[in-house]
Order: structure tokens, then sequence, then C-alpha cells
């Protein structure tokens, strides 16, 4: 049974590229971009903290205006402080604000947020009702099934109820439980067995909140069986690590033509990119390690791997080095 209708803002969440600490900045976003104009993309978890105390809010908050639609993820666990937060993130313009509910490392959890937050889902109803007063656009949550040795199948009913009542706009669920003690954060995601089931069982008991799933959807065919039931699919680290999956997005799950049609497509963009923001004070290495899995599986792309690693670090370098690096790939 397919999903009932929703806000139009959710379509774009048929298909969406997971937030990722280190990975989905503004540089990989506009990578991602290129090879899909329909996808949601994800910022990086950035907490309240950083963009209330720090001396430059521009600096978590700035991105590209291709970007669209594009979500800002947010830590935090105190409802003034997301409300403040939101306040300055507001005029940026993002296209939905979401709560993380679902990092188990250790950092956040000493934080008091992320998915320690899911023992405490009254504060997490709280967090929504304050977010929700500070912007007009979409306030969702992305947590897990559960935690540590919660009984998921009652707690997360009871987690999903909470913040339904408290005006939650949507929800994306990590099909995991996170263990906060004894696991890494790697390990959790990989670890704590998958539970599909669960997840399509809340869209059932919740029919009208838009509904996604997330982890261990590793290639679109995954994605569409998702969507027989759920809102949405996000993907994470098989599309960080072999871009080109992203290529095929705008025609497979929206079902119009694709933006890119070869690798060789991104040269001339990726350079002309790559050369506006070196004047604006970026770095090429911070821009060209988010292409490192484009070229997987063919001949020469452990050369190419190699001259965006290496010479990427050198000073004064620029957008001659991924020309250097395409011909690796067509030598």
């Amino acid at each position: 049974m397919n999903p009932p209708h929703i806000a139009p803002h959710f379509e774009s969440w048929r298909f969406s590229v997971a937030p990722m600490m280190d990975w989905t900045d503004k540089h990989c976003r506009y990578f991602h971009r290129l090879l899909t104009t329909r996808a949601l993309l994800y910022t990086e978890m950035v907490t309240c903290q950083a963009i209330m105390y720090g001396n430059d809010p521009q600096r978590f908050l700035a991105y590209n205006a291709e970007e669209h639609p594009v979500a800002l993820q947010l830590g935090g666990s105190d409802p003034a402080l997301l409300a403040q937060a939101i306040a300055i993130a507001n005029p940026f313009g993002y296209d939905e604000i979401n709560l993380n509910v679902g990092c188990p490392s250790d950092r956040v959890k000493s934080g008091s947020f992320g998915a320690c937050l899911m023992a405490t889902p009254h504060v997490v109803a709280e967090c929504v009702r304050a977010m929700k007063a500070a912007t007009d656009v979409p306030i969702t949550v992305k947590c897990r099934i559960g935690i540590d040795d919660q009984d998921v199948e009652a707690t997360l009913p009871r987690f999903l109820e909470s913040i339904i009542n408290a005006g939650v706009d949507g929800v994306i669920i990590h099909a995991r439980r996170a263990i906060l003690g004894g696991l890494s954060p790697h390990q959790n995601r990989t670890v704590p067995p998958l539970n599909y089931e669960l997840v399509n069982a809340m869209k059932r008991q919740f029919p009208q909140v838009p509904m996604a799933i997330n982890g261990g959807i590793m290639d679109l065919e995954m994605v569409q069986t998702q969507l027989n039931s759920l809102n949405g699919a996000m993907v994470g680290r098989a599309a960080y690590q072999n871009p080109w999956l992203l290529a095929q997005v705008d025609s497979t799950i929206f079902g119009q033509a694709d933006p890119i049609v070869t690798e060789q497509d991104l040269l001339a963009p990726m350079c002309a990119y790559a050369e506006a923001q070196l004047q604006n004070g970026a770095t090429l290495h911070h821009i060209a390690k988010h292409m490192l899995g484009l070229f997987t599986g063919q001949p020469g792309a452990r050369t190419f791997r190699r001259i965006l690693t290496e010479e990427s670090l050198a000073k004064g370098a620029g957008p001659e080095v991924f020309e250097r690096a395409w011909a690796a790939i067509t030598a």
C-alpha cells in the first residue's frame, strides 16, 4: 500500500542523503547536487552552541544556493537554545530543520543530545514544540528504533506518539538500536541488527506522519522496496562512497531526466566551482576529498584517487588537479 498524500516538501524525502559528520559539508552537497536535482540533502549536524556562541554563525550555516532542497540538522536538547539557534538560521532559508536524536557518539552523549534523548521522549517533545514555534519550515526528527536494552516494540511507539503530539512534521528512523555503552559510533552503524519491519509497522500505526527509513540501504532497488510503504529512504555511506549511485536517482526514484550522463560531465562544473571557492578562501583538498569514490571499479580509479588525495594538498593547488585526475581515467 502506498503512503497517504503528504505535503509538497516531503516529496523530496523519497530519496535523501544522510547527514554525516566531516562528510556532508557544503562542498560535498554541491557535488551531490550536480548528480541529482531532486534528492534532499542534509548538512552535517550543527550544535546549537556552535551557532549561538561561535564567533561566526555564517561558518556553520552558509551554503550554496544550488543545494536546494537542503535541510539543516541541529544537535541540542535545550528547547530555548534550539529556538534561538533556529532564529539565527531562519534567514539562511533552509527547506527543513531536523533534530538529531540518533547519534551514538560519546561526545554527543556527554552533551545530552543525540540518541540518548530517546530515553526522555518528553524532552524531545518540548524541543519539537520550541522549534515549531521558532520557524515556518518543517521540523523533523531523526532517531533510532531505540537504545541499549529498551523493549523497542514498546518504547518506539511511545516515543513517536510523544513527538507527534508535539507537532513534529516528519520522522526519519535509523532501523537499528543504538548501544550507548560498549560500541563505537562505527560499530553502532553495523553491529546492532536492522529491523525494517518495526519501522514499517510504525508507519502503519502513524500513517498521517511522513516517515523515512535509514540504515543499511545500499542501492536504488532497496530504496524502491521501502517506498512501497514509507515516504522515503535515506542513504548514507553508500551514496558518499559511491557517488555515481546518485546519478540515477532522478530517473529511477522521481521519474525525470538525470542531469548528468557520464562522470566526465562533472569535470567542467567542478573545476568552475573549485575556482570560485578557492577565491573565497577554501582549500582544494576539502573539495576534492568528496569525489574519491566517483570512478570506483573503473580502470584508472586508483590513480584518480591518488592524484586527488596527494596533489590537492599542495600549496597553490587549483582546478588543474581535477583535470589531471580525470585524465587518468581516459588514458
